[in-house]
């Protein structure tokens, strides 16, 4: 069959179209082959080389089958008495792995290498990153809607800009500005007790709530009531960043295919960032009304608004910023202080031989006087710091840091790590390792803390990490710790507390640590 000039043209529009989608779709099933088979044979060979076992990969899913299994298996059934040997609990999985390949293993969320280190010298290392190898991991899905590209999640100039924001936010005087908004919310909290005096109360959620208050307060001071609203869209969003984390599904799939939670999500992170918005609408208004202290306010949202407005470029944020660090500082602000407060309460009703000594210190200090933020006792409580130190030790708020390898690097000169793989930190892991801690790890033990941090460490003061280390530790840990020290002190004055029978002890990992059953307790007025 022969062919006209005419017809060159035309055959050559049809065919390659063609095959330069053939070409692309190539390119892409190469491309998702090189990251689903033969990135993790070659991460495998690698570290196997160097003695780093692990579980075997299975295609596309990795281990996040085996690591669902283990934790189902924990979470449908209480623990069997009220230890606090909650490592294999909460970590099921990492805690197996750990015994059948070293404290140093191989694992894979997906086709995501996870390399878990539980050896605290090269943590430090990890977590110094003083070469810049350890950069965190950019969020993505779930996460990235909860909490953006805020402090968290920031890299480079970014964070550098965003931490003096927020040092500026807690240091010592603005720390001190924030007091009364604690107190305020405390008050409610206890005055609301006295209804459940000589009955049972469950007060993780009593906590949730007193927190929020508090973040909603400091965060956009006179507007706490529209920020209590972004809360609670906030910890809908957690709650299904949390019932995700182990489900493995293709990028694509996910756009052409999304579920009922993917659209929640989209509607929760639309809602949020508008309502933030109309806040700092809100709050320029005001300043140009001249309607509040200091030009922009006092609280955080106030910092914000004044770097947006910045004249110098090297010091001013866009609204993104805005919004990302609004739901930072508000959802991880909430969630520490409420998992510190719930398991230091916990520990105190089962012990209350300590909730005594705590009570004794409290009224030796302060008698029954109303805190007022010119107090300086908060520093001279001993007693509590010991019993705040040691639940940080025993219920970390979380219990896993993650890095990732930027470039190929030496860990402490004796693991070569190629690049792009995730270094995953295990607080709970040295936390609870007997060789640093002594035989007695598993037991509340407060009066480990009486001679300070690095005595009670064995002179390794690494090992104690509830916040952090190196440059990323938590920016808010005083700002929590001593919302926690309110709240204890005013209980404390107000109340005796025991364990209510009702209580189950089934400690979970959701973003923080937390009772997957609440925590009931018995009130006692004094």
């Amino acid at each position: 069959m022969k062919m006209g000039v005419a017809e060159i043209p035309q055959l050559l529009l049809v065919t390659f179209p063609v095959g330069f989608v053939g070409l692309y779709l190539l390119l892409i099933l190469i491309k998702f082959l090189h990251k689903v088979w033969w990135n993790p044979i070659q991460v495998t060979k690698i570290l196997s080389s160097q003695g780093i076992k692990g579980p075997p990969y299975k295609f596309l899913h990795g281990n996040t089958k085996e690591i669902f299994t283990k934790l189902h298996g924990t979470r449908s059934k209480p623990m069997k008495d009220l230890s606090h040997q909650i490592f294999p609990y909460i970590q099921p999985f990492q805690h197996s792995c750990i015994k059948d390949y070293g404290r140093n293993f191989l694992c894979w969320i997906g086709s995501k290498p996870q390399l878990f280190i539980t050896e605290v010298e090269l943590v430090k290392e990890i977590l110094n990153n003083k070469d810049g190898a350890y950069p965190k991991w950019k969020a993505e899905g779930y996460g990235k809607k909860l909490l953006g590209d805020g402090l968290v999640t920031a890299e480079g100039n970014k964070w550098v800009r965003q931490r003096k924001l927020a040092n500026h936010a807690f240091h010592a005087e603005g720390l001190k500005g924030m007091v009364p908004a604690m107190i305020a919310s405390v008050e409610i909290m206890v005055e609301k007790w006295k209804a459940y005096e000589g009955k049972e109360i469950e007060v993780f959620d009593e906590f949730r709530i007193m927190t929020s208050e508090v973040i909603s307060r400091t965060a956009f001071g006179s507007s706490y009531v529209e920020g209590k609203n972004i809360f609670g869209m906030l910890v809908k969003l957690g709650s299904l960043l949390s019932a995700n984390f182990l489900k493995i599904r293709l990028p694509v799939i996910r756009k052409l295919m999304p579920t009922e939670e993917d659209t929640e999500s989209d509607r929760l992170e639309r809602e949020i960032r508008k309502s933030i918005i109309g806040l700092i609408k809100t709050r320029e208004v005001k300043v140009k009304r001249g309607e509040l202290e200091g030009g922009y306010g006092n609280d955080y949202l106030g910092v914000l608004v004044k770097a947006f407005h910045e004249s110098d470029d090297n010091k001013k944020i866009s609204v993104d910023d805005m919004v990302d660090e609004c739901k930072t500082f508000y959802f991880a602000g909430h969630e520490t202080t409420t998992s510190l407060l719930t398991w230091t309460c916990l520990l105190l009703a089962i012990h209350t031989e300590w909730q005594d000594k705590a009570r004794k210190e409290v009224f030796e200090l302060l008698g029954e006087n109303k805190i007022t933020a010119d107090d300086n006792f908060l520093g001279k409580l001993k007693i509590m710091n010991m019993i705040i130190n040691e639940t940080l030790r025993l219920y970390p708020p979380v219990v896993a840091l993650s890095r990732r390898v930027g470039k190929k690097v030496n860990l402490g000169n004796k693991i070569i790590l190629p690049p792009n793989i995730e270094v995953s930190v295990s607080t709970l892991a040295f936390q609870h390792n007997p060789d640093i801690w002594g035989a007695d790890v598993h037991l509340f033990k407060p009066e480990r803390f009486s001679k300070g941090i690095v005595k009670a460490t064995n002179n390794n003061s690494m090992a104690f990490s509830p916040f952090g280390l190196g440059p990323r530790f938590c920016v808010g840990s005083n700002f929590a710790i001593t919302e926690a020290k309110i709240a204890l002190v005013m209980i404390l004055q107000r109340f005796h507390f025991t364990l209510s029978p009702a209580y189950i002890h089934s400690p979970s990992q959701r973003i923080t640590t937390r009772p997957q059953h609440g925590l009931q307790i018995m009130l006692h007025a004094l």
